[in-house]
């Protein structure tokens, strides 16, 4: 027999935000400690994409007679892609939010106001994704309307257009899968520029646009090529793979085609830790705007759902998405926070009769992809 939580209407909102409030207190600032767990994390990022590099210069010199050759170029891809989502999941997303901004001397370049700041996008996080788009599309709007009619991610309304459809159940899921594997530059690239464009057009009283304008020949479709997709095109499909010049033109071929298939194995790591988040049959939409911060915590437990936590490898595969509750509470603290605070929100979960969602990563991707084919829905709470 299931477990009957209490209902939205029903929850003590005011004294829901008293005791998450109270965390902070408990937890208190951030320290100089967590920056080092930040830096570690970069480290195993860093380390993963540079041994997948390594491995791209044993496949120029190897003798293919007594190595084979696809085992070396798949585990070069492999720690590639978890550089890939590593550098955004594990220090980009934080550094971001400012969470470590308030850490005693931090260096600057791990701030909010100087990370991937102009040239040092490319030092700091060379994406598809431009990273002052992806701050405001992800920081304010997605957070702070997190699925409520604003938010840009609110997977269940972006995909209408296939939900309505008369495609057929099997060929929506051929869809998606093949979607996964492009969705960074297909979907999250040209969607922050949409979103930055409204924020723009909103300040001048002008009409927002509600697509994507993918052709060069339109104003923002030319931004997003210059400014988003060319860039990384170049450097990590261009530059990088002439590095391995001097081994001959079949390791700059081989190179090129390592860093294609990390491409994709970045994609569906980073699809599989973040879609899941928020879009399930179990997970609530909202239907107009949050009037309390108490209810606001309330939207982002009911509206949340963690994965498997535990040790710092475990979180760092995740990109400490696991812990998408904690995030969203406080999205402006230090990955090494939410560790601390998971068992202190689920006593106040439980002491609120809250439902605290929490499953393995495989199973909500499933569930998640049921909801973006139209088999299931989200939950809605009644005249919310």
């Amino acid at each position: 027999m299931s477990h009957e939580y209490a209902k939205y209407e029903d929850i003590d909102k005011e004294q829901l935000q008293i005791d998450i409030d109270e965390i902070k207190k408990t937890i208190g600032d951030p320290t100089q400690k967590d920056l080092d767990h930040l830096l570690k994390l970069e480290k195993w990022g860093r380390g993963a994409t540079f041994s997948g590099f390594f491995l791209i210069f044993l496949v120029g010199i190897v003798d293919f007679t007594t190595m084979p050759f696809w085992i070396i170029a798949i585990v070069a891809a492999i720690l590639i892609g978890v550089g890939n989502v590593g550098r955004w999941a594990n220090v980009t997303h934080p550094v971001l939010h400012g969470a470590y901004d308030k850490v005693p001397n931090v260096p600057e370049k791990y701030t909010k106001a100087v990370y991937a700041k102009g040239h040092r996008r490319f030092l700091d996080w060379l994406d598809w994704i431009k990273p002052e788009a992806w701050e405001f599309e992800h920081n304010i709007m997605h957070h702070y309307h997190l699925n409520e009619a604003d938010d840009p991610d609110q997977v269940e309304r972006n995909l209408q257009w296939l939900i309505n459809s008369k495609v057929p159940m099997f060929l929506r899921y051929i869809f998606i899968y093949a979607f996964a594997g492009t969705w960074k530059y297909t979907y999250y690239a040209p969607n922050t520029l949409r979103i930055l464009e409204n924020k723009n057009r909103r300040k001048e009283n002008l009409p927002e646009i509600s697509g994507y304008e993918l052709s060069p020949k339109t104003k923002n479709g030319l931004i997003l090529w210059m400014e988003y997709l060319l860039p990384y095109v170049i450097i990590k499909f261009v530059l990088f793979p002439m590095l391995f010049l001097p081994l001959g033109m079949d390791a700059v071929l081989n190179a090129l085609i390592i860093l294609l298939i990390a491409e994709y194995i970045a994609n569906l790591h980073s699809f599989l830790v973040i879609v899941p988040n928020h879009s399930a049959a179990d997970i609530y939409q909202f239907n107009s705007p949050h009037k309390s911060q108490g209810e606001f915590y309330l939207r982002q437990i009911m509206g949340s759902v963690n994965y498997t936590t535990g040790t710092d490898q475990i979180d760092f595969l995740h990109g400490f998405l696991n812990y998408q509750i904690e995030h969203h509470l406080f999205p402006n603290m230090p990955h090494s926070y939410y560790q601390k605070m998971q068992p202190i929100v689920k006593d106040i979960c439980k002491k609120h009769n809250l439902e605290y969602r929490q499953e393995n990563v495989f199973k909500r991707i499933l569930m998640s992809i049921d909801l973006m084919v139209g088999k299931t829905k989200l939950l809605r709470v009644d005249g919310i």
